[in-house]
């Protein structure tokens, strides 16, 4: 009889830490829950499509299409739900047999990034300057008619300058109109028609991820403002907000800045018609 320790005496011990630890998409699934997203909520910010969404909180990572792209979904999720990524990278690394070699190239994915389309040659660009060439040659040589007359000699003879007719200047005022914007700026905001609700969000104290919907549902804006960008929305009824991080943001409603204080991090859902300020 041999002494010594028993063949169960010597089994590894468990690692209680690893066993009390959440799942990668477990812990993905109760951040978004603790943030008050939905599943549309994550997919609408991050472009990562639903189904993708709930096979990686569910841990399946085989829709994902590999282990680069579902490193690559869940760097973007993580912070979608205001998580430190590299935690869960490394913990899925650890399940998955590792991580491969970076490589010099560019990252190989970004969440649904639309790449850029080459564009050619801007004809349109060309095609105005060609116009405000030759309406500058006419009204030169219309200028150059009118100084045949008496009065355009006697200056030739005195050395003065003549100078360009109202008509050419005008004629070239014309050509360039002033370009309209995009949104209503703060004095149309204040005169906003009362049978409408418009409402401007900016951010001012840093980027926020926003989606803005009419009173159809209709989706008017969804994606992130940076900081000291704003957007403006106008509808006949109703907006509808969901804000992403609240405390970056400053609202004004039919002209008036709505005074509530949002907790920096906090996902507000407000909604403004006609009669507001009235937050929520």
């Amino acid at each position: 009889m041999s002494i010594g320790n028993s063949p169960a005496d010597e089994r590894p011990f468990r690692d209680e830490s690893q066993e009390a630890r959440p799942s990668v998409g477990r812990a993905l699934q109760q951040a978004r829950i603790a943030a008050g997203l939905t599943v549309d909520d994550i997919s609408s910010a991050t472009r990562v499509r639903i189904a993708i969404v709930h096979a990686i909180e569910a841990d399946d990572f085989a829709p994902c299409g590999g282990d680069v792209y579902a490193r690559g979904h869940l760097r973007t999720l993580a912070r979608a739900v205001h998580l430190d990524p590299e935690p869960l990278i490394a913990q899925y690394d650890a399940e998955h047999g590792g991580r491969p070699e970076p490589t010099p190239a560019a990252p190989l994915f970004e969440a649904e990034r639309i790449r850029p389309e080459r564009r050619g040659p801007n004809w349109t660009a060309a095609m105005v300057a060609a116009i405000v060439v030759v309406i500058g040659f006419v009204g030169f040589t219309a200028f150059k008619g009118g100084d045949d007359s008496g009065d355009s000699k006697s200056q030739l003879a005195e050395g003065t300058t003549p100078t360009v007719g109202k008509s050419a200047a005008s004629t070239t005022k014309k050509e360039k109109p002033a370009e309209p914007t995009g949104a209503p700026s703060d004095s149309a905001i204040a005169a906003a028609p009362q049978d409408k609700v418009t409402v401007q969000v900016s951010a001012p104290n840093g980027r926020s991820w926003i989606s803005a919907k009419d009173h159809n549902g209709r989706m008017l804006f969804d994606g992130l403002l940076k900081k000291g960008q704003s957007k403006t929305f106008q509808d006949t009824s109703k907006i509808n907000l969901i804000l992403g991080d609240a405390g970056a943001i400053e609202l004004y409603v039919n002209g008036k800045k709505i005074e509530d204080t949002f907790r920096p991090g906090a996902v507000e859902r407000l909604t403004y018609t006609k009669g507001d300020p009235v937050a929520g």
